[in-house]
């Protein structure tokens, strides 16, 4: 009976506890039923859109359209920079593992090389933000074709028709317009900066020196996408929708090409030189020659490690923009502005006389600033001064007017600021005042650092655009234009011109003040004691002129200056600013020519302005 009970016992307790479990396990199942239902309602109701786009994705793909660059045209319409079709072998970068089989084709058929397959890896995972990545090599029509034909031999690369930069006029005009090449990390990090980097998700080139990179944002346009139905082994089935790009907008620059060749042509073998010719009427660029010039096109695919070395290693830079960024003494040119500005300030007047005897000397000082004359002037008004360029003059000038004075005024006249021009890399060059120095030698200025800056000497630098922008404000009466390129932007039956091309800043001075000085820069061409009369007072129209000579080191007094004598690197500059017609002037141009002594620059001053002033007459 004991055993009964017992096995009673334990049997009731048995099918308590099953009970239990089958209670337990019927809540679970009602709790992931539950949890199901819960996920199935939040997927298929309140994230239904959502979940739907991404189907949607799964099956679509959003291929972007890359837009066309637009073109660069000189004044004349003449096509400076444009696109031309080219066919490129592209890997997608999801396959940038390429087959042993296909790299041995590569190197076979289109001499692709191991460096070049590294470079393509490591492009690959630097710019994640592509698509694709381009090898560099460009198919001709015979390899083209055999890629068509011979497909199945590289499974991993496609084929790109892509557009690219060409500039059809070689050195012509590179340090104006620049040139495209391969975006680097720099410019990655710079778009993400500025928020543009989807903007160039199938773009390889972006804008970089010039013109080129100045106005990017109008040149590269706007991406545009079309939405491809792919099956489940990505094989396209048909297209669903299509934004078109838009181009990005023709640029037409103030610039003048045959004004431009005709000077490329005339100073070809002349050494390094700077030519800027404007039209003092509104401040556009008519031609702007930095010599020696270099072909753009070497960048656009990417130039090559040993042409790179060449251009670097060449001595006379030619890399170098020497219209904006290389600064020179501006030496004599800058007399009539000195002039001007003593007027102003009443230190003299027309009638003013100054002996010159060929020397100056401080008073209380036993140091001697010679005269380029070694005899002297002898005795001097303001407009003999200009006319003869005598030293003395503007010694005494600049002596009695002080440094702050004359730093005042030739800021004014836009020296030691930049121009304005629509150009990166724009050097600011150096009108020298009192703190200045203390900054940079941590020396007092004295009354002796003044005398060589009446004479556009000692600390005083400017680049050749200053210097033109300097004689515009003179022509125009104290009217200050800002230098630019940009004549205006889209077609001709759509054109936004320039709008920005005087400044609300003027020089306010007398009226004669401006005309003495003028006169003086008249006499140098047209009288016959000027320095510039065996030059140009032949020509059919009347020129205004002002020539100097930038010392690139000081003699001892008992020296003599002879070039023929000195290395090349330490010979003097030679420097030239001129307009014309004198009453009604439409061109200012200015010329340096750097450590020159065989070339007459009056000569070559005269030869441009009658191929630019004769050529209009016709017209």
């Amino acid at each position: 009976m004991i055993f009964k009970n017992y096995s009673f016992h334990n049997d009731h307790n048995g099918k308590k506890i099953s009970k239990h479990r089958i209670l337990i396990a019927f809540s679970f199942i009602l709790a992931i039923l539950f949890v199901i239902l819960v996920n199935i309602y939040y997927l298929q109701v309140v994230h239904f859109s959502e979940y739907q786009l991404r189907s949607i994705k799964n099956h679509i793909r959003l291929i972007p359209i890359a837009p066309k660059r637009g073109n660069i045209y000189d004044r004349n319409g003449i096509p400076l920079a444009i696109n031309r079709n080219l066919y490129q072998l592209e890997l997608t970068s999801k396959n940038i593992k390429i087959s042993s089989k296909t790299i041995l084709n590569l190197h076979k058929i289109f001499n692709i090389t191991n460096n070049d397959i590294e470079i393509i890896k490591k492009n690959g995972n630097i710019n994640t933000y592509l698509n694709d990545i381009i090898i560099n090599h460009e198919l001709n029509e015979p390899e083209l074709s055999y890629f068509c034909n011979n497909r199945y031999l590289f499974p991993e690369i496609n084929i790109r028709k892509s557009q690219i930069r060409y500039y059809p006029f070689g050195k012509t005009l590179t340090h104006v317009i620049g040139y495209t090449s391969k975006i680097n990390d720099q410019d990655i990090s710079y778009l993400n900066k500025i928020k543009k980097t989807s903007d160039y998700i199938v773009t390889k080139n972006i804008g970089k020196l010039g013109i080129e990179s100045y106005y990017e944002d109008i040149l590269h346009g706007k991406i545009g996408y079309k939405e491809i139905e792919i099956n489940s082994g990505g094989k396209e089935i048909r297209e669903i929708n299509k934004t078109l790009p838009v181009s990005g907008s023709n640029i037409y620059l103030t610039i003048d090409l045959k004004l431009q060749q005709y000077i490329e042509k005339i100073t070809a073998n002349k050494g390094r030189l700077a030519v800027v010719a404007s039209n003092p009427k509104n401040g556009e660029i008519l031609a702007m020659v930095s010599a020696p010039s270099y072909d753009a096109n070497l960048f656009v695919h990417g130039i090559s490690n040993k042409d790179y070395k060449f251009l670097l290693d060449d001595k006379d830079l030619p890399l170098y923009n020497r219209t904006i960024q290389a600064v020179y003494p501006p030496a004599s040119t800058v007399k009539p502005y000195i002039a001007l500005t003593a007027l102003e300030a009443g230190v003299i007047s027309k009638k003013t006389n100054i002996f010159d005897p060929g020397w100056w000397k401080m008073p209380g000082s036993k140091k001697c600033y010679r005269d380029w004359k070694k005899k002297g002037h002898g005795y001097l008004n303001v407009t003999k001064s200009i006319e003869e360029s005598s030293d003395t003059f503007f010694y005494q000038l600049a002596y009695n007017m002080g440094i702050d004075y004359i730093s005042e005024w030739m800021m004014k006249f836009g020296y030691g600021q930049n121009t304005g021009v629509d150009l990166p890399q724009e050097s600011k060059g150096n009108i020298p005042t009192r703190d200045w120095k203390i900054a940079n030698f941590k020396k007092p200025w004295y009354q002796g650092d003044t005398i060589p800056i009446g004479i556009g000497q000692g600390y005083w630098t400017a680049t050749p655009l200053q210097m033109n922008k300097a004689l515009n404000i003179l022509i125009n009466n104290g009217v200050i234009k800002i230098p630019h390129i940009l004549h205006y932007v889209g077609s001709k039956n759509s054109k936004i011109f320039f709008n920005e091309p005087f400044s609300k800043n003027t020089i306010k001075s007398n009226l004669n003040y401006w005309n003495i000085v003028k006169d003086g820069m008249y006499g140098v061409a047209n009288r016959k004691n000027g320095t510039g009369y065996q030059s140009f007072s032949d020509a059919p129209y009347k020129i205004a002129a002002k020539s100097g000579t930038a010392q690139v080191f000081s003699l001892k007094e008992s020296e003599t200056y002879n070039s023929y004598k000195l290395n090349e690197s330490l010979r003097d500059h030679k420097l030239m600013n001129a307009f014309a017609p004198y009453n009604q002037p439409i061109i200012a141009v200015t010329i340096i020519m750097e450590n020159s002594s065989k070339h007459k620059i009056g000569v070559i001053m005269r030869q441009i302005l009658d191929f630019f002033i004769l050529n209009q007459k016709k017209k």
